[in-house]
């Protein structure tokens, strides 16, 4: 059983940082607003606003700060600003000693697949796969996406639903949910963090990757006998994806199709979660039921 962090309440603090790619403090401002506006108090990190090259700051500057939210008893959750790279160079480098005494929510997406996986895979702990502070921005904060976050954070449990697709796989999987994006699911093979997705619903999406590389990283998947033994597979968004000069051939959904099509599990295809708008809060490591229909598609946490 995985461990599930307290739901928070009104009046508790959200600690903000930066662990991995550069990001403007600017950018973040609306997300805080909207933060307190839920009722909750924001703490933010000394990576917000910091760079140093890509980065939000040097490695030991954002081990640091990471660490010091992980720690901090006052703060009840930590939301990730954003990811792009760099999680994986300071993973190894973060004590969760204190975090497995008192486990809070870890919240974002991308590069933060590797927090998911590590607290996953090493301590059983449960985290949110959820919007980061660009989605709030342009009002959009309003969205269905951007407040299943809110209502996950209150402890409400969510059903999602989404249209049908030619390349599904009907039928129900009953599992927990583990994944994110692909690129880190393929680079954690072997790792520390590596996940291990035997009977579990797996979810996968990517952003601006040549169509290659993805068919490159699901042979990975493949070949490591991650998607073998899957009770059901969620593929998300492929968004902003490129070809090469001789064309691949194939666009990006008919890539993922033959690779996963010789499995007898529930699988679905272009679930709202990903680099976009569409990007409903999942929490890695708990139970739900996966659903394809011939009519509809639905996502139910148990």
């Amino acid at each position: 059983m995985a461990t599930i962090p307290p739901y928070l309440k009104k009046g508790d603090t959200i600690g903000i940082v930066c662990p991995a790619g550069y990001m403007p403090v600017e950018k973040i401002q609306t997300c805080m607003a909207v933060l307190m506006e839920w009722g909750y108090k924001v703490k933010a990190g000394n990576t917000i606003g910091s760079q140093f090259n890509y980065f939000s700051g040097t490695d030991e500057q954002r081990l640091h700060d990471l660490q010091q939210m992980m720690d901090d008893d006052s703060v009840n959750a930590i939301l990730c600003a954003r990811g792009g790279y760099g999680v994986g160079r300071i993973i190894d480098g973060l004590n969760f000693k204190k975090f497995t005494k008192k486990p809070k929510w870890i919240i974002g997406f991308s590069d933060i697949t590797v927090l998911h996986s590590h607290v996953y895979n090493r301590y059983k702990i449960a985290s949110l796969h959820a919007p980061m502070a660009a989605a709030f921005n342009d009002n959009e904060h309003k969205n269905e996406f951007v407040q299943s976050l809110k209502l996950v954070l209150e402890g409400k449990k969510q059903k999602y639903t989404c249209a049908i697709n030619p390349y599904n796989n009907t039928g129900t999987a009953l599992g927990k949910l583990v994944g994110g994006n692909l690129s880190l699911l393929s680079h954690l093979v072997g790792t520390p963090s590596d996940i291990n997705t035997d009977n579990k619903i797996l979810f996968i999406e990517e952003v601006g990757e040549y169509i290659y590389n993805i068919d490159r990283m699901l042979y990975q998947l493949k070949r490591s006998r991650k998607l073998s033994k899957l009770a059901g597979l969620i593929i998300g968004g492929f968004t902003e994806t490129k070809d090469t000069t001789i064309p691949f051939g194939k666009e990006v959904y008919e890539v993922i199709y033959e690779v996963v099509k010789e499995y007898d599990y529930p699988i679905c295809f272009q679930f709202p979660v990903g680099h976009m708008k569409e990007n409903y809060a999942l929490k890695v490591g708990v139970d739900y039921k996966l659903h394809v229909g011939k009519k509809k598609v639905e996502l139910v946490e148990k």
